[in-house]
């Protein structure tokens, strides 16, 4: 991409310098060729370096903006030519008689009048219009899904081949192949821990590419100009207009600054916790002591901490608990309990076949 880049913007720079400097000495007395010449050349320059700089301020603009602005253009002139050709049959059959300088600056108005008004109706009429052309479709907005682009830390969590055979995402699931490409030579590096990384996220691709509701798809645009593997799949999600699913929580503060939103599937898998109802109750094994005395502190199956007064005597121990309140942090929820002082806790001496029961209750409660 960058070396074609580079040659278009050197042919380009050539253009100008042969176009500018062929106008500069057309016509050129002999014994002053050569400094019209050497104008030539500097203008040319110049005006090339000028045109290409410009190219910078189009960066975050696509190819829908740009055919876009180019159709509402021509439509602009169109309707230029008619105010035009209207304007010129009035002022035949009329007695007045305007000077050209008037007349000139009169389709020069009609005319940048035109053109702005029919590029502006075209950009906000272009939600509404049902046409398709090669590299531009208008359709509504309503209408339109964003895909979702998966990042790297997405493609080695295993949550995500649950959440696609949920059928939440089909037909809009993306993977970039230069992601596969960076896992690739992952699963082939020396470093245990970066082979193991590469390899997980090659079996969970493999594992999307299984589910056939899916209908998975690849993005082929690579950016071999930009080493940073965030920046590449920000431009690509700009490109064919995605969404980002991640699982790293340090990508949401940079998606506000690059204007693409990113989903975080651990902010997705917080809101999707059931709320303990107070009152509840539940089973907990007390893993290690509280803050407060006597405080308890258990785990459930997707987490969240369950903090048990008068727990603390049960370390070790699945006990049963009643749901005092759930309070809402910015780490997650953690629950609220008292033990049942009756004596109905399950502690360590109880068969398996009713401990398996007990958890069954807790889970049916608290399973993600």
């Amino acid at each position: 991409m960058q070396i074609s880049l580079t040659f278009i913007r050197i042919l380009f720079l050539g253009l100008s310098i042969l176009f500018i400097t062929t106008y500069a000495t057309a016509g050129a007395p002999e014994e002053a060729y050569y400094h019209h010449m050497a104008i030539g050349v500097v203008a040319g320059f110049i005006f090339g370096c000028a045109i290409i700089s410009l190219d910078t301020l189009f960066k975050r603009f696509n190819l829908r903006a740009f055919n876009t602005a180019t159709i509402g253009l021509f439509f602009g002139y169109l309707m230029g030519e008619a105010i035009l050709l209207v304007f010129q049959t009035v002022y035949d059959a009329a007695l007045i008689r305007f000077s050209p300088q008037t007349l000139d600056l009169v389709r020069m108005g009609v005319f940048l009048f035109s053109t702005y008004l029919g590029m502006v109706m075209t950009a906000r009429a272009s939600d509404e219009l049902y046409v398709s052309i090669p590299f531009i479709k208008f359709k509504p907005n309503s209408q339109k899904k964003k895909d979702v682009l998966l990042d790297s830390s997405m493609l080695m969590d295993a949550r995500i081949i649950d959440l696609a055979s949920s059928g939440l995402l089909d037909n809009h699931l993306v993977i970039a192949r230069f992601l596969i490409k960076e896992f690739a030579e992952m699963a082939e590096s020396t470093d245990e821990n970066i082979r193991s990384k590469g390899r997980r996220g090659l079996d969970i691709i493999k594992k999307l590419e299984g589910i056939p509701s899916l209908e998975l798809r690849f993005a082929e645009a690579d950016f071999p100009d930009n080493k940073d593997g965030m920046s590449k799949l920000i431009r690509l999600a700009r490109l064919i207009e995605a969404n980002i699913m991640t699982a790293d929580s340090n990508r949401i503060q940079q998606s506000s600054v690059e204007g693409i939103r990113i989903v975080n599937i651990h902010t997705l898998s917080g809101a999707l916790k059931p709320l303990a109802q107070t009152g509840e109750f539940l089973n907990i094994k007390i893993q290690r002591y509280g803050k407060e005395p006597r405080q308890g502190v258990g785990y459930l199956d997707d987490g969240t901490m369950v903090v048990v007064n008068g727990g603390a005597e049960y370390i070790g121990e699945v006990i049963r608990a009643q749901v005092l309140s759930v309070k809402h942090t910015s780490s997650g929820r953690m629950v609220f309990c008292n033990v049942i002082e009756d004596g109905s806790f399950c502690d360590s001496i109880l068969s398996p076949t009713s401990l398996e029961a007990e958890s069954a209750v807790a889970k049916t409660y608290f399973a993600l």
